[in-house]
């Protein structure tokens, strides 16, 4: 589905039911927006892994401005973080709802702190997966990289740093050689028909992370203390890219945060302890389960 919204075309798709019966009575749902990482990437790696949480909510995913089925018009110096969170909110009017929960992971971490710093009254619960709140994880993983990288990943990721993504194929390769740091369980052959059917943004990846790159730049730091939701940190012990340090900085300004380390998972706790992850957000959510 899509959403004409500001000056672009946002797509969307929806996963469970918003009413449910419930005996004489329709129950409402709440809805949570799951917003996904990269930039360059899409929606489609949390599918089906978030399925689990239709139990108790319904699941709005979408994909930013310039990437994934979105429309990548208009001017690409506008493919930015700040505008990510104005089109966040603008689809949550468009679509006509309350407060939502937001889930965001990465990069989406990054947009979905900063939205509920500057629309609090939009956000009922905040979740945020391996991020960071400032441009000082760039330095920290080519740090980690250094450490841990292998002399192919480290050749790969020269592209990230410089801005040098010039196909899609070039991202998909990056994330094939760089699976194993992302994930600790990562398989290759399992993981061959995820990367091949994910529409890879080169130039959105480039713009965040090149020289200059809005990512080297940003600092929601100042922000956090506006953030008026109960809110959920989650970080994976052997994150390269987003380290734990990160997350336990977030817990520290956003006031009354949970913070929840999961100690055999990388970047890619879906990936690594998947079960635990969605039990902990729909715990802390605290919504009602129904099948």
């Amino acid at each position: 589905m899509y959403a004409r919204i500001r000056d672009t075309t946002i797509y969307f798709d929806v996963d469970g039911m918003g009413l449910v019966p419930d005996g004489p009575r329709m129950r409402e749902r709440p809805t949570a927006f799951v917003i996904h990482g990269g930039p360059g990437s899409d929606h489609s790696g949390f599918k089906p892994g978030y399925t689990p949480l239709t139990r108790a909510m319904q699941l709005v995913y979408f994909d930013h401005r310039g990437q994934g089925r979105s429309a990548r018009d208009g001017d690409p110096a506008r493919w930015t973080l700040d505008e990510n969170v104005e089109d966040m909110e603008a689809l949550r009017r468009h679509l006509g709802l309350g407060p939502i929960v937001s889930i965001g992971t990465s990069y989406g971490g990054m947009v979905g702190m900063a939205h509920a710093a500057r629309y609090p009254e939009a956000v009922s619960h905040l979740i945020l997966v391996v991020t960071a709140s400032h441009g000082g994880f760039i330095r920290r993983a080519r740090e980690i990289l250094a450490e841990r990288g292998t002399p192919e990943q480290q050749r790969i990721t020269a592209s990230l740093w410089d801005g040098g993504f010039k196909s899609e194929d070039d991202v998909r390769r990056f994330h094939t050689v760089m699976g194993p740091l992302y994930s600790r369980r990562f398989d290759l052959e399992k993981a061959r028909p995820a990367l091949a059917r994910l529409p890879y943004a080169p130039e959105p990846l480039n713009r965040a992370f090149g020289p200059g790159g809005f990512l080297r730049r940003f600092d929601l730091r100042p922000e956090l203390a506006r953030i008026t939701a109960p809110t959920l940190i989650i970080a994976g012990q052997h994150d390269w890219i987003c380290p734990p340090e990160f997350s336990e900085e977030i817990h520290r300004l956003i006031p009354g945060s949970r913070y929840e380390l999961f100690e055999n998972s990388s970047h890619s706790i879906r990936a690594d302890e998947p079960e635990r992850l969605m039990a902990t957000i729909l715990g802390f959510v605290g919504a009602p389960v129904t099948d």
